[in-house]
């Protein structure tokens, strides 16, 4: 894997490592997107057939980038909330089970299930990682396991944890749960697109991710896949295009209560979005053109020098083995002046975010080598 950054409209003048914040366009992307809106000035020109070509495509891409065998299972939401409701209000939640989370996970992945939790009269369990750095990741790991009991009904979680990029082994979190038969929830808005993720593999009931991170994407578009145990449940709305047979424009008021096919009950109305959607497919396109492994890969390729220094200097960043490449945290030594350093990132243009205890490090193809020289400069 080879830089990228000819590819993007990033200005010369900064150091954009905050791509969990949100990622840069790729021109490409920005082009589809002029062409759609001026698309829009010509209504006579979209068919009625126009609504549904491209949301299917669309499908089709996710699916194959997420290694999803039927692209039936996948639909089009406009947000991680709105994706991660449709599969909390169809999970049987009954009175004294039990919701796992993970500590400080996302709030999207978190209200609706303490919403859940309060109507039906469940508990929420937090599993917190340990006070200590050492062993920090495989230990949170172990203590997830752990608290995967007959009491579980669902675990909701992330990949990697948006905060500092903690790697969760989902494959192992999801033999646990059939054990107790209970269901996994994934926000997979801070891995997919540059950590590898198969359903095949890991078998979740549920993956809902946002597409302007790691997926490439616009603002307000993102993508779920709902595994067959959901496709009897109830969308949390209902709008004419997830209906049977609503290619029908003539056939519109002969109200059907059957839904189309799987998940496409789960999309969003609107999902045919002739601006947004363009977008969503050439990303995807580049994604799947370059590989979420190879992104992983460059990842490390680019930032392995940099991190020795940093945890020579006294910073912890979690083991390799229980991180991301794409997405983690430092966390600083005593001697080190967060709010110096702070000042001293605004100076240089460089850009990370913050968030809790750790200073979040989230780079992607158009980054390089010299992007953490000039980082790991501001630590001396």
């Amino acid at each position: 894997m080879q830089n990228q950054k000819h590819l993007f409209d990033l200005s010369p003048e900064i150091t954009y490592l905050n791509g969990a914040y949100m990622a840069p366009q790729l021109k490409s992307v920005t082009e589809i997107g002029l062409q759609s809106v001026q698309r829009k000035a010509h209504p006579n020109e979209i068919l009625p057939e126009d609504f549904f070509t491209e949301k299917e495509i669309l499908k089709q891409r996710f699916a194959t980038l997420i290694d999803a065998p039927d692209y039936s299972n996948t639909a089009i939401i406009p947000s991680v909330s709105y994706g991660i409701a449709n599969a909390a209000n169809n999970v049987t939640i009954k009175k004294g089970d039990e919701i796992i989370l993970v500590d400080e996970q996302f709030p999207s992945n978190v209200y609706i299930w303490q919403e859940v939790a309060r109507k039906n009269g469940a508990t929420i369990k937090i599993v917190r990682p340990l006070v200590e750095l050492e062993n920090r990741g495989k230990r949170w790991n172990e203590n997830i396991l752990e608290a995967i009991s007959k009491n579980t009904a669902v675990i909701a979680m992330p990949h990697v944890h948006w905060a500092d990029g903690t790697l969760f082994d989902l494959k192992a979190i999801r033999e646990k749960t059939k054990t107790v038969n209970a269901m996994l929830v994934i926000d997979g808005t801070q891995s997919v697109g540059a950590f590898p993720f198969s359903i095949q593999e890991i078998e979740p009931d549920a993956l809902v991710c946002g597409g302007y991170k790691w997926l490439l994407g616009p603002y307000s578009i993102g993508l779920a896949y709902y595994s067959d145990a959901f496709n009897n449940g109830t969308p949390i709305e209902h709008n004419w295009m997830s209906r049977y047979n609503s290619e029908d424009f003539s056939g519109l008021t002969k109200y059907e209560d059957r839904y189309q096919e799987k998940a496409a009950r789960y999309s969003v109305g609107e999902s045919s979005n002739f601006v947004l959607t363009p977008m969503m497919i050439r990303a995807l396109d580049q994604l799947i053109e370059w590989q979420p492994k190879n992104i992983q890969e460059y990842g490390k390729n680019i930032s392995q020098k940099a991190i020795q220094k940093l945890r020579e200097l006294g910073c912890f960043i979690e083991d390799d083995s229980f991180r991301s490449h794409h997405l983690f945290g430092i966390y600083l030594p005593n001697h080190i002046n967060l709010e110096k350093l702070k000042i001293q990132l605004k100076k240089e243009q460089i850009f990370v975010s913050f968030r809790g205890n750790a200073i979040r490090v989230s780079c992607n193809v158009y980054n390089s080598e010299k992007d953490f020289e000039k980082l790991l400069l501001q630590f001396s």
